[in-house]
């Protein structure tokens, strides 16, 4: 199976910016591949050291297990980072920027769900 999920949690409510994450860490352990989609304020969870300063409340914090997964492709809306001043160079190795229609590809996907945070 695979999950495209979309968030636009970020640093401002750190439990629901996890969520997604634990989620995510859920499927891959489960063998699944993942895609998660980062737009508003989930775009800033992407930037380097960002995540490790993120401490949820309550359940356990996932980010790394994410981000470092081979199974796990992570995208961060173009226009969110752009109107951010957020650069390439400032987010982590394993995210790519993009938009809409490449989450619109992976929800396309036959063997796809989507799961929005």
């Amino acid at each position: 199976m695979h999950y495209a999920i979309s968030t636009t949690w970020g640093p401002t409510d750190t439990t629901r910016a996890s969520l997604p994450f634990i989620f995510a860490a859920s499927a891959l352990q489960a063998g699944d591949t993942i895609m998660i989609m980062l737009f508003h304020d989930a775009v800033t969870v992407a930037i380097k050291g960002a995540h490790l300063k993120m401490v949820p409340f309550g359940p356990p914090q996932k980010f790394e297990e994410v981000f470092s997964n081979s199974n796990a492709e992570l995208i961060v809306c173009k226009p969110c980072v752009e109107v951010r001043g957020i650069t390439k160079d400032m987010l982590l190795d394993e995210c790519i920027i993009g938009g809409m229609n490449d989450f619109h590809e992976h929800v396309s996907r036959p063997d796809c769900k989507a799961v929005c945070f």
